[in-house]
Parts: C-alpha cells; sequence; structure tokens
C-alpha cells in the first residue's frame, strides 16, 4: 500500500471515529436536554416559517414579516441552552430544529398539493404549502444566525470569570447575542428571500435593501425588547437546572469524561 492509499486510508478511519463520537454524544445531549425547551424551541422554528409567508407591514422605509412575532422565542431558547450546555449543544439542537422544520414542510407540502373539492381552504393551502425559497432563506439565515448567536454568547459570558453563573453575566451574554443575532437572521433571510428571490417569481414583488435592513434593525430591537421581558425566566430555568444537576452526565463528558 502507497503512502498516499494509507493517508486515505487513514484519513476515511478518523472520520469514521469521528461520526460515531459525534453521533454518541448527540445522544446523550437529547437523553439530558429538558424535554420541554427543546419542544419549544421546534415549534418557534416552525412558527417562525410559516409566518415568514406573510408580510405584516411594508411602507417605503421599513418592511416586517410575520416571523418577527415568535422569533424571540427560538432565541431565548438558544441563550439557555448555551449558558447550561455549551454552545455546540445549542448548535445541535438548532441543527435538530431545522431539520424537523423541514420534514413538518414537507408534510404540509404534500397536504397542500393533494385534490380537494373544498375551495375554502385554497389560502391555508397557500399557508401550508409555503414557497420553497422562502424555507431554503428561513433555514440558512437561522442556521447562520444560531450559530453566530451561540458562540458569542459563551464568548462574552466567559469575559465574566468572577461571577460567570451571575444575573448580569446572563444578561450581556444574552442581550448582545440576541441582538446581533437576530438582526443577522432578520437581514439574511429578508435579502435572500425578498431582494433575490421574490422579484422572479412573485411577479416583481419585492423589497429594498433598505427596507430590509430596517425589518433587520426592527425586528432585533423587538428581540431585545423581549428578552429583557422573559430573560428573567430564562435566568431562573437555567439556575434551576444547575441546581437539580439537570444534564450531569452530558456535561461530564464534555468535561473530560468518558461516554460510556
Amino acid at each position: 500500500m502507497g503512502n498516499k492509499e494509507r493517508k486515505r486510508t487513514h484519513s476515511f478511519t478518523r472520520f469514521a471515529v469521528w461520526v460515531k463520537k459525534e453521533r454518541k454524544e448527540t445522544e446523550l445531549l437529547l437523553r439530558c436536554i429538558p424535554a420541554t425547551v427543546v419542544s419549544l424551541f421546534v415549534v418557534s422554528v416552525i412558527c417562525m416559517n410559516l409566518l415568514a409567508n406573510k408580510t405584516l407591514f411594508q411602507a417605503e422605509w421599513i418592511a416586517l414579516d410575520g416571523g418577527i412575532l415568535i422569533s424571540w422565542l427560538s432565541f431565548m431558547c438558544m441563550d439557555i441552552i448555551t449558558k447550561y450546555f455549551g454552545p455546540k449543544a445549542s448548535n445541535k439542537i438548532a441543527l435538530l430544529a431545522s431539520s424537523i422544520n423541514m420534514l413538518t414542510c414537507l408534510i404540509f407540502y404534500i397536504a397542500s398539493i393533494i385534490p380537494s373539492n373544498a375551495d375554502d381552504y385554497t389560502a391555508l393551502n397557500g399557508i401550508l404549502g409555503g414557497t420553497w425559497f422562502i424555507l431554503l432563506g428561513s433555514t440558512i439565515a437561522f442556521l447562520v444566525s444560531a450559530v453566530i448567536n451561540n458562540f458569542l454568547n459563551w464568548a462574552i459570558g466567559s469575559m465574566f470569570r468572577n461571577n460567570p453563573d451571575g444575573k448580569l453575566a446572563y444578561t450581556a451574554r444574552t442581550y448582545i447575542s440576541t441582538f446581533i443575532g437576530q438582526f443577522l437572521d432578520n437581514l439574511i433571510f429578508s435579502v435572500i428571500v425578498f431582494v433575490g428571490f421574490a422579484p422572479v417569481f412573485w411577479d416583481g414583488f419585492h423589497w429594498t435593501v433598505w427596507q430590509c435592513t430596517a425589518c433587520a434593525l426592527t425586528g432585533a430591537v423587538a428581540e431585545l425588547l423581549m428578552e429583557i421581558i422573559f430573560s428573567p425566566f430564562g435566568y431562573r430555568i437555567v439556575t434551576k437546572w444547575k441546581n437539580n444537576h439537570i444534564g450531569r452526565e452530558y456535561l461530564d463528558y464534555i468535561n473530560g469524561g468518558e461516554l460510556q
């Protein structure tokens, strides 16, 4: 066996080991993380995608889609998971939520194209069926903003070395990361959908780049306000998890333990 073949075999073996390790780690995380937060997270991502089909308001300088009504919940759930389980765990749950969202959209689409004699359900079919480029834009924007939000949240929290579990640390990490993450989520989504695809597939309907930027900024401000209202509940949840030693098996593993 030549050097190239040995290197290729070694690389494949390392990749296979990595995949096996990540699979087992993810299974452990899903066993340890409280189901209520994960369920709320998944539901909020699905609702964001459905509500994004509707423009709530559009003027010369701003436009808003319905996703702004529920996006705060998904970011709050990510902040809670990141604070307690770490950014890698939060990224995995975000990927899980996006996968379930795509599966849900597929089921909705199949339901929407099934022939029916009930003409009154045309509008509902349009909502359930959704639009492929909205799903694409929503998925890309959410995953990119989720990764940035989670690692930024973790980085800011690590700066509070004296009291990383205090209210000030939790407030700073959630407020800053959520504002930036929400801004990027809205901006990426609106540019992809309403600047890139909508003019072609929606008979010329579109938003301007300025409208997208104003929407992203407005959404970030709205998200920040919701964080101010609900972050005490998030802090209380994290504190309760810590006091009850929730997910100890996973935390011990990522801190140097071994998977059984």
